[in-house]
């Protein structure tokens, strides 16, 4: 009957999660929305489905655990070294000013200094788990702010050890034999820190070396699990943050050869408990206290976000040097309570620093500012792009270059290659590239590229085409490409131009304007199908006759369809019939062959 309560709270949170996160993100409210409001319906203050959110919450922390473990596979030490002035710096001073603040703010209720202390701290950090789950679900986390944000979050992280250290110091019912010594906190964790650095140095892929020599999936899982849970025990065991742990086990590991296959093995596991965790937090919302006061818990979690809002976009403009939007945006994703909020005030309390009352309180101002981010954050966005920034139009470079014999257009992966050819052939050629990052990444590496649009005819006649004897036309953009081919046929007919197609219907365009196609993946498909054929067992003269065989066909067919590509069905039953001609001729090509091998002779 035990293990059937467990089964039937099993099926409920998967029920939940099942129809509160698709039909959250079906509305464009993410799935971090949708896991909270599953847990708010189904835990203590909703309908009662599931119980004891405080049980649920421990287990599901893992989901955090090994989500930083995934994080820190993506982070070699040199990376994080570089990180160290965001880390220390950006994250110190968001933690100071948010505490100072809110410090300031809660010193008007008349709470003594000391609690005034620990909720400011409490309420400085943000949920790490929130915040990288929305950034990583909007593909924001390599963005500059989504780089700070990160950043800061670690340093909150850490600045959680010696909070809760200090927290029953603090009370005014503190035993000795509960409180320790603060230095003697601090050396037990940087001592245990040491330890799992070293130890994990010499020990971590020697573990994972034995675990792939069993070829066994299983054990492979089991040894990155016990690497994960057991670096967070550790560290747990020295009052520091299980999370802190697996980052730092997962660093140790971003240079290695196992890198990938541990992300791939760890990440299942990180889904499930994450949701689990959201969910967990959304049963621990106090919805009785906030019916109870909905004035008082609005404005509280208006006030706490506002703050920190203001607080994340001046440091993150001003000395951590983003651009206002990204400020805003890193501002909205960080606004939020933390996890770790929890701990603190749950700790403040059994220490007397606050009464249950206020416990309560902050506990439902922290989990609703949670669900409230996922909402700010899509409201920032499509305020953001409402008001667009006004782009300054980079006047186009003066061209030096009189007499070029080649003009490319495009100077990203098929242009350049055509300039390194040209240039160990000492061809003179002038570049132009339109996107501004290209260009300032080409003269770095010192190729003399000018910026402008080629499809406007001013910029053509600076780059005095009217004297190139080849045109290459290598644009990203297939519409910029066509634009451009259009007026080159107009104002040089007699330039030979050479273009990028990025498809066959592209191409088909580019010919009606009497423009050399060449297809950016045909030859490339071509060389890896000779390969593909060879490492099945086919000889190389037999692979090399079917590539040959096929380009001429394929060609060949292409010109057929040029004629009849605005004429969908003739186009679909011209690609059936190609495919039967093409095995008729690889089966031709294969009886001709027999005949010519001397009896006894393998096929």
């Amino acid at each position: 009957m035990h293990g059937q309560g467990y089964l039937e709270l099993f099926l409920i949170f998967l029920l939940a999660a099942v129809v509160a996160v698709p039909l959250f993100r079906r509305l464009g409210l993410g799935a971090v929305l949708g896991y909270l409001v599953a847990g708010t319906a189904i835990g203590p203050y909703g309908l009662k489905l599931a119980k004891d959110s405080t049980s649920i919450l421990a287990v599901s922390e893992l989901g955090v655990v090994m989500m930083l473990f995934v994080i820190g596979l993506e982070l070699s030490p040199s990376r994080l070294w570089v990180m160290r002035r965001h880390v220390f710096g950006i994250g110190g001073l968001q933690v100071a000013i948010s505490a100072l603040a809110i410090a300031a703010a809660t010193a008007m209720l008349g709470l003594g200094w000391k609690a005034n202390f620990v909720i400011g701290l409490g309420l400085a950090l943000s949920s790490t788990a929130v915040g990288l789950q929305l950034l990583a679900e909007r593909k924001e986390l390599t963005t500059g702010f989504g780089r700070m944000g990160f950043a800061i979050l670690l340093f909150q992280d850490l600045v959680a050890i010696p909070l809760l250290a200090l927290i029953p110091l603090l009370g005014e019912a503190k035993s000795a034999a509960h409180s320790g010594l603060p230095l003697d906190a601090v050396l037990k964790a940087v001592g245990m820190i040491a330890l799992v650095v070293i130890g994990g140095r010499l020990l971590l892929r020697q573990l994972f070396r034995a675990a792939a020599w069993t070829q066994m999936g299983e054990v492979f899982t089991a040894t990155a699990l016990l690497v994960v849970v057991g670096t967070a025990w550790l560290m747990q065991l020295a009052g520091l943050s299980m999370g802190l742990g697996a980052f730092l086990a997962g660093v140790l590991l971003a240079d290695s050869e196992f890198r990938h296959e541990l992300e791939a093995q760890i990440d299942p596991f990180k889904g499930l408990l994450l949701g689990l965790f959201f969910m967990a937090v959304g049963m621990s919302i106090d919805v009785s206290r906030v019916m109870a006061e909905p004035g008082l818990i609005a404005a509280g979690v208006g006030a706490l976000m506002l703050v920190k809002l203001i607080v994340l976009v001046a440091v993150g403009w001003r000395p951590g040097g983003l651009p206002l939007r990204q400020a805003l945006m890193l501002g909205a994703v960080l606004a939020l309570g933390g996890e770790f909020a929890f701990v603190v005030f749950g700790e403040a309390f059994k220490a007397g620093l606050i009464d249950g009352a206020l416990r309560d309180r902050l506990v439902a101002i922290v989990g609703l500012s949670m669900a409230a981010t996922p909402l700010i954050v899509i409201a920032m966005s499509r305020l953001l792009l409402k008001h667009p920034e006004p782009k300054e139009e980079r006047p186009a470079d003066v061209i030096d270059h009189e007499t070029p014999r080649v003009i490319i257009a495009g100077f990203g992966r098929m242009g350049q290659i055509v300039g390194r050819i040209l240039r160990a052939q000492k061809i003179p050629f002038t570049a132009l590239e339109h996107n501004t990052e290209q260009v300032d990444l080409s003269r770095r590496f010192g190729t003399m590229i000018y910026f402008g649009d080629p499809s406007k005819p001013e910029l053509l006649r600076a780059a005095h085409a009217e004297r190139a004897e080849v045109f290459v036309l290598t644009t990203d953009d297939p519409e910029t490409t066509v634009r451009t081919a259009r007026l080159l046929r107009r104002l040089y007919p007699n330039l030979k131009v050479f273009a990028r197609a990025r498809n066959r219907q592209h191409a088909f365009k580019l010919m009606d304007l009497g423009v050399e196609v060449i297809r950016e993946t045909f030859h490339s498909s071509l060389e890896m199908s000779q390969q593909v054929l060879e490492a099945l067992g086919i000889p190389p003269d037999v692979a090399q006759e079917r590539r040959e065989r096929f380009r001429e066909h394929d060609e060949r067919i292409m010109r057929e369809q040029y004629l009849i590509y605005d004429d969908e069905a003739a186009l679909i039953a011209n690609s059936q019939q190609a495919l039967k001609d093409l095995e008729g001729l690889f089966e031709a090509d294969a009886s001709r062959n027999d005949e010519k091998r001397e009896p006894g002779q393998i096929a």
